[in-house]
């Protein structure tokens, strides 16, 4: 009884701090939103130097995770540890595929010296400045919670290797799990924004 209740009281806690990382990153695309208003074409150009095949490649690469969390916590339900394993795994080296690529982005970008503070960028008009804080504050944020999220699964798989997380006491991978979908569904606002709207 006291095991069921802890549970759903990790679950709770979960969804509360799930709903403060969606206010979180909604005043973020708030203030997307009204400098975008604000400085409309700066923005329109300032996306065109972003490549969006590599934003589409990020989004698949999430997509496919999210699924494979998905799959993880169904096979572990049905007590299939060796699925559930093989699919933590594969959510695991999707999320650090994403790091790469994003890391690949931004080095390129770094080469063009569109960067904070970068003087190429200091000189061109305000508002693609302001699309470029926004840009790297945004997803560097996002790829840190991305980071978070490896370092979760590694210990929910290990913790599923050592059988204390099982068919009977799966809150903390479920947790984790919510935790991994939020992250994608962030960046599924976050790739039109930057992308593809501007």
């Amino acid at each position: 009884m006291g095991g069921e209740r802890d549970e759903k009281g990790s679950k709770i806690g979960m969804w509360l701090f799930l709903l403060s990382e969606i206010l979180f990153f909604g005043a973020l695309f708030v203030l997307y939103g009204t400098y975008r208003y604000k400085h409309p074409l700066d923005f329109h150009l300032a996306s065109a130097d972003l490549n969006r095949i590599l934003g589409a490649l990020h989004t698949l690469i999430l997509i496919t995770s999210s699924l494979t969390m998905a799959i993880s916590i169904t096979a572990l339900r049905k007590r299939d540890r060796m699925i559930s394993l093989l699919a933590l795994a594969a959510t695991l080296l999707l999320g650090l595929l994403f790091l790469v690529n994003k890391g690949l982005e931004w080095s390129v970008k770094f080469g063009h010296e569109l960067y904070p503070n970068a003087p190429r960028l200091l000189s061109r008009p305000k508002g693609e400045v302001l699309f470029y804080g926004l840009y790297y504050s945004i997803t560097g944020l996002h790829a840190l919670h991305v980071l978070v999220g490896v370092v979760l699964i590694s210990i929910v798989a290990f913790l599923v290797v050592k059988k204390r997380i099982d068919e009977k006491k799966m809150a903390p991978l479920e947790n984790v799990g919510l935790y991994w979908h939020l992250v994608d569904i962030i960046w599924i606002f976050i790739f039109p924004l930057f992308y593809l709207i501007p």
